[in-house]
């Protein structure tokens, strides 16, 4: 049961990923643009505030047979954007979004087929 479950988890991580790479391709992929622009970064951010919160959804035994996959960090950045927001480097989130974003996506897709 916890594999649908799972499954269905991992489907909303994909869809708020893909939010990010359409708000992204809204306002182009330039870091400059997305440190000056709040609308840019608070549309990220809540997606990634979301993947965050999802992800701590899963299973346990999901998380421990995916450790590969950093789900700690990743609902401790979710932490950081829900309480602590004024304190998120636009630098670190940058990175996030352009380009460990996409091996998340990647890994979730990718489960959702094989299993």
């Amino acid at each position: 049961m916890n594999g649908n479950r799972d499954k269905n988890i991992l489907s909303h991580i994909v869809k708020y990923c893909e939010q990010i790479e359409e708000t992204t391709a809204l306002f182009g992929a330039d870091y400059d643009i997305f440190r000056v622009n709040n609308t840019f970064r608070n549309a990220c951010c809540m997606c990634l505030l979301q993947i965050g919160e999802l992800s701590n959804s899963l299973s346990e035994d999901f998380r421990i047979a995916h450790a590969a996959i950093p789900w700690k960090q990743i609902r401790g950045f979710r932490n950081i954007i829900a309480h602590a927001y004024g304190t998120v480097e636009p630098q670190i989130v940058w990175e996030i979004i352009s380009v460990e974003l996409s091996e998340l996506k990647d890994f979730c897709k990718k489960y959702m087929i094989e299993e």
